[in-house]
């Protein structure tokens, strides 16, 4: 049986769609389509009920889909295994950062990184969620998280303080506070979704939810609602910029500590370790943070 069919096949389970798993594997909806049909062909069966709301497993599916993950664990564990015996700086490393470090700092990060190791290529993935480091979806992540995924291992490179930020335009109108105890007086830009169980926010919303007129799932969109000066925001150092000013520390924000992640079957890969060690310095030394 083909490998290649079974990581499609294994695909469309996990998303559903054969969409979701086109985008998944980095191939067009056709190839995935095609490659489920000849898998079909090849077992004499059916493994999905093809629905209006998407691809389900049927009875046949469910059985090989145990099977498949079993042959996925192996061929992991032996990529892995290759890959770790590489001492060589060269090939391909993949990072995956959050929207803030990956647009402010890492570009700065890399390009160093870059004229040293001409032969090392690297691929970012700009996301919050936790990618699959076991099927080396990402070799390296950029996390900002109070205790890091026990499976994996790394370096806990800065810690972040959180500050009260806000633009000029919203002290032309209103002022700046300060201190904490001033911010009863002004306008203030809370959090919404899973955002509101950040220390920050759940504080925010204990003391000062009154003030509070907008509410944001994503730092990044606080950030651009203070710089139009709609409100004071609440933000880990690095988002600051230079449309917001940073008034003062917001003890209650608590410390977001960044850690570096890896596989433990690739920190001694020569590429891996060389850009961990790069940006832990790099990190370390960044004075916006």
């Amino acid at each position: 049986m083909d490998w290649n069919a079974l990581k499609i096949f294994l695909a469309i389970a996990e998303c559903g769609s054969l969409a979701g798993a086109a985008k998944t594997l980095g191939v067009n909806h056709s190839t995935v389509f095609r490659r489920l049909n000849s898998l079909e062909d090849d077992i004499c069966g059916r493994l999905f009920e093809r629905l209006s709301y998407g691809y389900e497993l049927t009875a046949m599916g469910e059985e090989l889909l145990e099977k498949a993950k079993k042959v996925e664990s192996l061929f992991d564990d032996m990529e892995r295994y290759i890959v770790g015996k590489d001492i060589k700086p060269r090939g391909v490393v993949k990072i995956t950062a959050p929207n803030n470090i990956a647009y402010r700092y890492l570009p700065r990060y890399l390009a160093g990184f870059r004229q040293s190791y001409p032969e090392i290529q690297l691929e970012l993935l700009v996301s919050n969620l936790e990618f699959n480091m076991t099927n080396r979806q990402a070799d390296i992540a950029v996390r900002a998280t109070p205790k890091p995924p026990e499976h994996l291992v790394g370096k806990m490179v800065r810690s972040i303080r959180w500050s009260v930020y806000s633009s000029e335009k919203y002290r032309d109108t209103h002022g700046w506070p300060a201190d904490i105890e001033q911010l009863n007086d002004h306008l203030l830009i809370g959090a919404s979704g899973a955002m509101r169980n950040l220390p920050a926010f759940v504080w925010l919303e204990k003391y000062l939810s009154q003030q509070t007129g907008i509410r944001c799932d994503e730092l990044i969109a606080m950030a651009s609602f203070a710089e139009t000066g709609q409100g004071l925001a609440f933000l880990p150092n690095d988002q600051q910029r230079p449309g917001l000013n940073k008034l003062f520390e917001f003890e209650p924000g608590g410390i977001s500590d960044l850690w570096l992640l890896t596989h433990p079957d690739l920190r001694y890969v020569e590429r891996i370790k060389l850009l961990m060690q790069h940006l832990a310095k790099c990190f370390a030394e960044e004075k916006e943070l």
